[in-house]
Formats: C-alpha cells, structure tokens, sequence
C-alpha cells in the first residue's frame, strides 16, 4: 500500500494522506466544512461515457467521484432524450458486455410492466417503441433507472459518490498534471475543491479541456493537417455538427393541445433549409422529409421514427397514444456552437434551440399539411413527464460534437471509410476492412453521420466498415492523468460522425475507467501502457475478461 500511496502522490502532485487515507481525509474535509475532497478517479461530465468509466473503475477497486450538470446521469441515452443509435450487431457481439447487460436491464424493465402483452414479453429482442432508428426505442426514465441501478451497488458502498447539479468551473494544473478541478453546485452556489490522481473529462462539449489548458481540436480541419480527402480547404474551428433540444409528444386526437404561439415562430417559419431555396427549415419541403412523411392517425413515417412507447405491445386502453421523440433535421439548430463563447453565449443558444423545437411542434399543430388535405394536429401534446422538464423539452440539448483531445493517434477518415479503404488496399467491398490497430481497447461501427453544420453544410452519410477504437486516440498528447470519456478523444470533425453513438461512448468511457485502475495498480502511466509491448498485452487481456471486445469476428 505504501508504494502505491508512493506513486498517487508523486502522480497527482498532493499530499499523501490527503489522497489515499480515507480517515485523513475525512477529517481534513471536515476541517475544511467539507471545501474540499480527495479520490483516486475524478469523473467531469454525467454522459454515457462517464457512467461507463465510473461503473468500470468502481469494479476494479477505485474510489470514484463523478459529476452531472443536468441531475440525470446518462447524456445522450436520458438527458438528453435520444434512443440509442447502435451498429446491426449489437444483440450479439456488437458491444461490451456491460453494455449489452444495460440494454438488457431496459427490456427487463418494460417486461416487468403487468399490461404488456404476452407476446411482446416473450420476445427476445423487444423493441419498446418499434422506432425504426433503433432496436431498443426506449423511454429516458427507463434508461436512467438501468444506468442507476448499475450504479447503486458502488453508492451504497461509498465507492462512488455522485454531485449531481454540478458544473467544473476551474482547475488547478501544474505541467502536464490536473492536480485538483472547482465544481460548482448550480442549486446552492457552494463550490468544491475536487482533489484526484486521475481526471476524466466525460462532458459532452469537451468542457474540461480548455479548464486545464489540455491542447484540442475544435471544429473541422484542414485537409492539410488530416489528409482526409474530404477535409476542408481551411481549417474552421467554428464549424461544428447542430445540436437539438429534443422533445417527446403524444396524440390525442379531438383534444386540442396547441402550445402559445412561440415568440420566434415567425422567424423559424421563415428560416430557409440550407441547401433547398425556398423551403423553410421547419417544414417537409425537402426531398427526405417528403419521402419519410408524418401521420399519427396512421402512426407512420417520422412518428414512429423515434417511438418510445408503442400502444400495440400492451393491453388495450393502457396508453391512449404512443408516444414519440422529436429529433429530425427540423429542429437541429446550426445558428451557432455551444463550444464557443460565453455561457451566456450558450445559454443564448439553448434558448433559440428551443424556440426552434417549440415552432416546429406548432408547425405541427397548425399548419402541417395533412393526408386528408387539412392542416395541423391539434392533438399534438407535449409530454414533459416523460423527459423530466417543466417545458417538455430534454433536459439538455443533444449535443453531435464535441472539442476533441490532440491525441498520440488520431484516426482519420481514410482509416474507417468504405470507399477510401478499397482505393488504398484494392480489396474488394466483400474482403475489405478498416484499418486495424495493435493498441486495440474496443469496437465499434456506425455511418459516418454528420448532420448540418453551423455553417451550413448539408451533413451527409458516408459509409464506413466495421472499425476498432485505438488506446493511442485515448491520450492527449502532453497531459498525463486527463483522459477523455467521452466524444472528445482523439477523431476528426469528419469521423467524429461515426464514433459519437451510443455503445461506442460507452466503450470509451469503460476502457478508460479500467485503464486508470490498470495504471494505478501497476504503478505505470497510461501512456507507458501503450508504449510497451507487455503492459499493453496484459491491459488488453483485462478488457477481454471484463467484456471488452478487442476486434470484430470475420463478418
């Protein structure tokens, strides 16, 4: 114990007692009328990749404290209201097993509800929602209470302790070691002190890296600095993927549930699509949106698209409507990036965001053209139970792309994409395979999504080929105990597109949480571990053990 307290100390840079003696630093938080904490891992950001890291470094031994802004943990999974995005492998091997157990833990949910019919219980891969984006379109709530339950056990423990409502506002680094970060407590002001050898940063924005002076990659880059042949000209840093203030509604039809008239309605209704003259951005003008249509009656098209409750699957008259998530290419919001500027700057852009979602359910309610030649459903309801908001909207704007660590790997379009891997190796679209990495810590796949940008690109889908995530994309390239957890490791603006969905977040966050606990216990660096042919082998081996797939069997 005294080596490892030895290596703590000398890693983070504090006193020993305050790190690692529980009693002593009871006492000296006590003393301090609880100013200040001390932990072995300190987790920055509540995401989905925060809960991986926690739950990972938590079942390897360590002392974790992790932070939320919003006071649902989870991000993109509850917060944030998005079903998960996942690959088509996912029930059987497309995962870490601690993910697919959390997917499991949501169906068991549904299961346990006395009103769902006999045969959706028994089905093996049941679909709450049967939305068609993906395989387990499931209510916030019901991922929350998964992700909390696998949380519980390592609460009641004193393992983790969770400070919810709470935002890093400063840190304290002295060369390239986060000695200690300041949160701040949004309900009572109060401010923490948050002592730890290792640090995550697990935001969605990437919000730690700028804190501590981490170097990162904002927005997209130059073709020149990527090589990517579909990187920019130029470098702009402020050309960032939309974020969306999603919202959850149902349908009561013969009710009329039409919202106040947004004060910014006109202004959105008015708002051109980028790319199609002539067709406002809340509208169906655009080819897609026609093509994919919308009708509740019928229960089609965009309203089953994000489904999370489908009245089919239980007992008639338990749900009067099913009910749907909205997160469409009408309300992402391009008009500016939550990475630049001030909060009040953000909070500027929170806001129209939700004037655009808000105008668009209006839209909805009033003027969309129906089948039957009419327009609007006035039946149209906001359902604010459901995502946890007085407003009905997510508690947090679903956020695409975050500032990005310049990492010792960064992996490149050209490494993952279809069409670029086939031209480099001259395989065939049937043998070929993404760029395969020695340093291996998971998998993942997923189109490289890009959705419009906040300069108006159009977004688009590029199709890429089952891939691995490097350990060498993990580690910045000068920090020594800040890793990221989050969608903030070492990719491009472009294959940030396919490495920011759901399990992929999740594997990253795992593998670091059992990367910290692998490097304190055997006294080395994260860094160390990759450079060294027999530390790396033995951290990949204790991933495969803990469920951790390494690599894709032949497809």
């Amino acid at each position: 114990m005294t080596s490892r307290r030895h290596f703590l100390t000398q890693l983070a840079g504090a006193a020993p007692l305050v790190l690692l003696a529980p009693a002593c630093a009871s006492r000296l938080a006590r003393q301090q009328r609880g100013k200040e904490r001390a932990t072995e891992f300190l987790i920055i950001g509540g995401s989905l990749g925060g809960c991986a890291a926690a739950v990972a470094a938590c079942e390897a031994g360590l002392r974790v404290i992790l932070t939320e802004e919003t006071d649902w943990i989870g991000g993109q999974l509850t917060a944030q209201a998005v079903p998960p995005d996942e690959n088509q492998w996912i029930e059987s091997y497309g995962g870490t097993r601690r993910y697919q157990a959390l997917r499991q833990a949501m169906r068991d949910t549904i299961r346990a509800r006395p009103a769902l019919t006999a045969s959706a219980r028994r089905n093996a891969t049941l679909n709450p929602g049967n939305g068609w984006v993906s395989r387990v379109c499931v209510e916030p709530r019901v991922a929350l209470a998964a992700l909390e339950a696998q949380l519980a056990p390592h609460v009641a423990s004193g393992r983790l302790t969770i400070l919810r409502r709470h935002v890093a506002i400063a840190a304290d680094v002295e060369g390239a070691r986060v000695r200690s970060v300041r949160v701040r407590d949004l309900e009572t002001g109060r401010e923490q002190l948050l002592h730890a050898a290792y640090v995550a940063d697990a935001t969605d924005t990437g919000m730690l890296l700028p804190l501590t002076g981490t170097e990162y990659v904002q927005g997209a880059e130059s073709v020149a600095e990527t090589t990517e042949p579909h990187a920019k000209a130029r470098a702009e840093p402020d050309n960032v993927q939309s974020c969306t203030m999603c919202f959850a509604m149902d349908y009561l039809p013969g009710e009329d549930h039409t919202i106040d008239r947004p004060t910014e309605y006109d202004r959105w209704r008015a708002e051109p699509l980028p790319g199609v003259p002539g067709f406002p951005l809340i509208g169906f003008g655009d080819p897609d949106s026609q093509r994919i249509g919308f009708d509740p009656v019928k229960r089609t098209g965009y309203w089953s698209y994000r489904r999370i409750i489908d009245r089919d699957l239980y007992a008639p008259g338990t749900y009067p409507s099913d009910v749907t998530i909205v997160n469409w290419a009408q309300n992402d919001y391009t008009l500016g990036s939550l990475l630049d500027g001030s909060a009040a700057d953000a909070a500027r852009h929170i806001h129209r965001a939700t004037q655009q979602s808000l105008s668009l359910l209006y839209w909805l309610q009033t003027e969309a053209p129906r089948p039957d030649g009419g327009m609007g459903w006035r039946g149209l309801r906001l359902r604010p139970d459901i995502v946890g908001t007085t407003n009905g909207l997510a508690k947090a704007p679903y956020i695409r792309e975050s500032r990005r660590i310049r990492a010792e790997f960064t992996v490149l379009e050209q490494h993952v994409l279809a069409e670029l891997r086939m031209a480099e190796t001259g395989l065939s679209e049937k043998t070929v395979r993404a760029q395969a990495y020695s340093d291996s810590v998971g998998i993942g796949h997923y189109a490289m999504d890009i959705h419009r940008t906040t300069r108006g690109d159009h977004g688009g889908y590029g199709t890429t080929l089952p891939f691995q995530i490097p350990l060498g994309a993990l580690l910045p390239q000068r920090m020594e105990n800040l890793l990221p957890a989050c969608k903030n490791l070492g990719v491009t603006h472009l294959t940030n597109g396919c490495f920011r969905l759901h399990p992929i977040e999740w594997n990253i966050g795992e593998s670091v949480g059992q990367l910290v606990a692998f490097a304190l216990a055997h006294r080395v660096t994260p860094r160390a571990v990759r450079a060294q042919p027999a530390l790396l082998a033995s951290f990949q081996q204790t991933l495969t053990q803990a469920g951790v797939r390494l690599s894709w069997p032949a497809l």
